[in-house]
């Protein structure tokens, strides 16, 4: 059974420990106070940093598709920017979903495994103080291991973000629309949207603590009323830690989705850990 080695009076310091084989060992999470902490926190939700970070993504998402069984999502999202310029920065960001899918018709299984995989670049000015933006491409790989769990489809398009941050609330959006242009003719065409507006808020008193409002509103402009638009409402608390000198950003998130495809999910709890490098 877990141990506590550490309590909340230890500098508002957090204790993590664990029991193998009878010997207890613990790890401490503690908040990176100060005014580099609350710029790194703010670092770790916008799309647009000069900040490599991995983050893993655990989704659960209930009440949706045959019997409302619980469809399971981790996700693998790596961001890396690279310097093209002294003035311009290349931010790059990948999307590898693994997914557990329950059966969609009577007598189907759950199907497992690797999704489509989307790859952005946004062309970026390097120095920007309140206001940053980036344009450029997105691209989907139809990496899917099974049929049920991809489009099918090589997609592209365009992708655009801007944020702008204040003292301790941002705001932002990150918008792109994808278009098939290869891939299985069997499969229906692909022309979707995704924009997903950005709201952080950093508390005064713990300036690497925050709430986030980050829903994705998808629309599939191939489909017709009810089934074209997903738009869901959300709220999120993270906090930024170190174990060690890492810098970890923990989230967790809540989802509802207002507006919805007769067969998606009514709920989603996400949960994040985002490894951070500043340079």
């Amino acid at each position: 059974m877990a141990s506590r080695c550490c309590s909340r009076g230890d500098s508002e310091a957090a204790g993590i420990c664990h029991d193998r084989g009878g010997s207890v060992f613990c790890v401490r999470a503690v908040p990176a106070l100060g005014q580099d902490a609350q710029e790194l926190a703010r670092a770790a939700k916008n799309p647009l940093a000069n900040l490599t970070s991995v983050a893993i993504l655990y989704d659960a998402s209930f009440a949706g598709g045959l019997e409302g069984k619980t469809e399971h999502v981790v996700t693998l999202q790596p961001v890396i920017p690279f310097a093209v310029s002294g003035d311009w920065s290349l931010i790059t960001r990948t999307i590898m979903p693994v997914i557990a899918q329950p059966g969609q018709a009577a007598g189907e299984g759950w199907t497992g495994g690797l999704g489509d995989i989307q790859l952005s670049a946004f062309l970026s000015p390097a120095r920007a103080e309140r206001l940053v933006w980036g344009i450029g491409p997105v691209l989907q790989i139809p990496s899917a291991s099974n049929n049920a769990l991809g489009q099918g489809k090589w997609g592209a398009g365009p992708t655009a973000a801007a944020e702008w941050f204040g003292e301790q609330w941002t705001f932002g959006a990150l918008i792109n629309n994808t278009f098939s242009f290869a891939g299985s003719g069997r499969r229906p065409a692909v022309n979707q949207m995704e924009l997903q507006p950005l709201v952080n808020y950093n508390f005064v008193d713990n300036p690497d603590r925050f709430l986030s409002f980050s829903p994705t509103v998808t629309a599939n402009w191939k489909a017709n009323g009810s089934d074209r638009w997903t738009v869901p409402l959300s709220l999120g608390i993270g906090q930024l830690v170190k174990f060690g000198n890492q810098q970890v950003n923990l989230q967790a998130t809540a989802f509802y989705n207002v507006v919805k495809p007769a067969d998606a999910a009514k709920w989603t709890m996400e949960l994040q850990v985002q490894f951070l490098f500043p340079q």
